[in-house]
């Protein structure tokens, strides 16, 4: 989960593809992922290395299936096995690890250092429902213009939230929910996707409800879908995102919202996302588990305050949006990831008051806090024009009316040109968004500044 404020250390690179030199891997420790040209050379690809032939899953055509590793190696050495020498196995398209992702206010992993929400950023400081109604960020954006000249509240667009679940029965979110057929804990692997975890406590508790309850106030008229696909300690993997995002499209989800993210690039996640878009990959790639459902991704773009590039936001595909996080005086946050060769628009990100659980409300920073706010923004504009249909026309309509500023040299990042989203000019369509008087008296918690 990409939320808090924090700083990302140069890392990185030891970590390519999931791993490091010692053949160990951040990932689930006995599973790999790996498409086929042909699934009938499955048997003998398990085979020579050391996989169970029956796959634990599978998805896509040409099929990509994750498998069992019952040799006792790495799934890093298995991946190396398949792809080393270049070309590799001749049979197999791809093949990589099971990768986990996870929030960056963990320590203890090796690109990030963050700290929890909790320290230094209580949950009561302006806890409130009035403080959340009265966010500093709707006037930044301009959110109650856009409902007033739009005429659009988002009625009609789903948006789906894939995160540590949410509070189902939390006062923000009353009457916002999709029906609980359409929900999914693919942690607990039930229909009950409810936040797990002590406030205060586990780090991770709350993210899901307090990104999910930014959705709410952007798009009030949109419904939340709550798919749950990290646990307490705020960790997932690769496989069930992939799961969450198919369920997403096959259960009426427009927009998905992903505060996630993961230091690698990766294939399945990459195909997925350019299928949701517009039905196929470049590489040919189709999902028939998706039909023709079509979604627009919208991805936190990190927390390390430099350009190290976090997935999937820096995947910088049609079908999905990076979002980098802004403050209230319209510059960069400093603890936001940013390059403007992927981070395509910010949103407000800086002291966000937002739900979290048991009827709470709390403040938060972090992109995970700015991707829900062009999520929402993204239901306005599907609710605007439902004559659009291809899910990369709305985040293009959403970029393209952004508040477009720039700033000369700012270390790290040298030139920055901070697109900042504006509600008003994405459901009015105005291309290009003029940049909006200053507003001397943006309220904070509900009092001027």
């Amino acid at each position: 989960m990409l939320a808090a404020v924090v700083f990302v250390v140069g890392t990185l690179s030891a970590f390519a593809n999931g791993q490091n030199a010692g053949g160990s891997c951040d990932c689930v420790p006995d599973q790999v992922i790996v498409q086929l040209v042909d699934p009938a050379n499955l048997p003998a690809v398990a085979a020579q290395y050391g996989l169970n032939p029956t796959p634990i899953s599978q998805v896509a055509n040409p099929p990509i299936f994750l498998m069992q590793i019952t040799n006792g190696q790495t799934p890093a050495q298995v991946v190396a096995a398949m792809t080393t020498p270049a070309p590799g196995d001749a049979r197999i398209i791809f093949a990589e690890v099971n990768r986990r992702l996870s929030q960056v206010e963990r320590t203890d992993v090796p690109w990030t250092q963050g700290r929890s929400w909790a320290i230094g950023r209580s949950w009561a400081i302006g806890g409130s429902a009035k403080g959340y109604g009265k966010n500093w960020f709707t006037h930044r954006i301009r959110l109650n213009e856009a409902f007033a000249a739009g005429q659009t509240r988002g009625k009609g667009v789903t948006v789906a939230v894939l995160d540590t679940g949410i509070d189902l029965n939390h006062q923000a979110f009353a009457g916002r929910l999709v029906e609980p057929a359409e929900m999914w804990d693919f942690v607990g692997n039930d229909a009950d996707p409810s936040e797990v975890g002590t406030l205060r406590v586990d780090p991770a508790f709350g993210h899901g409800t307090h990104v999910a309850g930014i959705v709410a106030l952007t798009a009030p008229d949109a419904k939340i879908m709550p798919l749950r696909v990290l646990d307490q300690n705020g960790e997932g993997e690769l496989w069930r995102v992939t799961a969450a995002i198919i369920w997403a499209a096959n259960h009426g989800a427009d927009v998905v919202n992903l505060s996630i993210g993961y230091p690698d690039d990766v294939r399945l996640l990459k195909d997925l996302i350019d299928c949701v878009d517009v039905g196929t990959t470049p590489t040919g790639t189709t999902f028939p588990q998706i039909g023709a459902n079509r979604l627009a991704v919208v991805a936190a773009a990190g927390n390390g305050g430099n350009k190290v590039p976090i997935f999937p936001a820096a995947e910088d595909l049609n079908g999905s949006i990076g979002v980098g996080a802004s403050t209230r005086t319209d510059s960069l946050a400093s603890f936001s990831t940013y390059d403007r060769a992927w981070v395509e628009v910010t949103a407000p990100g800086e002291e966000i008051v937002s739900a979290l659980p048991g009827n709470r409300y709390g403040m938060w920073s972090g992109t995970s806090m700015a991707a829900p706010i062009v999520s929402g923004i993204t239901a306005l504009v599907k609710a605007k024009n439902p004559q659009i249909t291809i899910p990369h026309d709305w985040l293009n309509i959403v970029k393209e009316t952004s508040v477009d500023k720039r700033f000369g040299n700012v270390p790290p990042w040298g030139e920055v040109r901070l697109k900042r989203v504006d509600a008003l000019c994405a459901v009015m369509n105005t291309q290009p968004c003029p940049i909006p008087a200053a507003v001397s008296e943006i309220p904070i918690f509900g009092q001027p500044r």
